[in-house]
C-alpha cells in the first residue's frame, strides 16, 4: 500500500484543493498513482457541505462557497491544519463507518500526544473538548466517496481566530462551541503535522 504525503507550505487556495483531489479520484480507482494525504492551509473562506441550511448562516454579508463535501457549514483559515485525503476504501472493506472511526482514532491520538483528552460523538461528527462541561469542537471532519474513493478530509483548530466562526452556526450545532489547541494548552504545535501523519498512515495500515 502506497500513499503519497504531500505538504504545503503556503496557503492553497480551496477550489484548485478540490480539483486536485478529484482529478486523482479515477487514476487511483484504477491504480495508476498511489493514493495521497495532503497537510495544508486555507485562506480564510467559509464552506457548506451537502446538509447545511441557509439559516445557519448568522452574518448574510459572508461569502459562501457551497461543496460536495458531507456535513455543513464551517470556516476555514490560518493557524487551521488541513488535513485532506484521497483513499481507496476499495482496499479497505468498502466500509464507510470504519474509515470515519479510523480519522476520528488519528485526530485523538494525535492531540493527545499533546496531553490533551479529547473524544468523537457519534451523534455529531468532529472531535470534541471537555472545557469544564462546556463541550466545544477542535476538529471537523467532512468527507465525500465517489466509486469507494474517499476524499475531502478534516481539520484540527490550532491558534486560528475564533471570532470568525461568530458568523455563522458552526456544522449546524447551534449549542456547542468552538475552541483551539492554543487556548485548551498555550504550548508548542509544530510537531502536530507530523504527528498527524505518522497516526493517519499507521492507522490506514491496520
Amino acid at each position: 500500500m502506497n500513499i503519497d504525503v504531500k505538504k504545503s507550505k503556503k496557503p492553497i487556495k480551496y477550489d484548485e484543493a478540490i480539483s486536485y483531489m478529484e482529478s486523482k479520484i479515477h487514476q487511483i480507482n484504477e491504480n495508476k498513482v498511489n493514493e495521497l494525504i495532503w497537510i495544508l492551509e486555507h485562506k480564510e473562506i467559509y464552506t457548506a457541505g451537502t446538509s447545511f441550511k441557509e439559516n445557519e448562516i448568522l452574518d448574510k454579508s459572508v461569502k459562501i462557497i457551497r461543496t460536495n463535501r458531507g456535513g455543513k457549514i464551517t470556516y476555514h483559515g490560518p493557524g487551521q491544519l488541513i488535513c485532506y485525503f484521497v483513499i481507496d476504501l476499495k482496499k479497505r472493506g468498502k466500509d464507510i463507518r470504519k474509515f470515519i472511526s479510523l480519522i476520528e482514532k488519528t485526530i485523538i491520538d494525535t492531540i493527545k500526544f499533546f496531553k490533551i483528552e479529547t473524544f468523537a460523538d457519534k451523534e455529531n461528527i468532529g472531535i470534541w473538548y471537555n472545557d469544564n462541561k462546556e463541550i466545544k469542537k477542535v476538529a471537523a471532519i467532512g468527507v465525500r466517496v465517489s466509486k469507494w474513493i474517499a476524499y475531502h478530509g478534516f481539520s484540527i483548530n490550532i491558534n486560528n481566530k475564533l471570532d470568525k466562526y461568530d458568523a455563522i452556526i458552526p456544522c449546524g450545532i447551534s449549542d456547542r462551541g468552538v475552541t483551539n489547541l492554543k487556548t485548551i494548552v498555550d504550548q508548542n504545535y509544530d510537531e502536530l503535522e507530523n504527528k498527524l501523519v505518522e497516526n493517519f498512515l499507521v492507522n490506514l495500515k491496520i
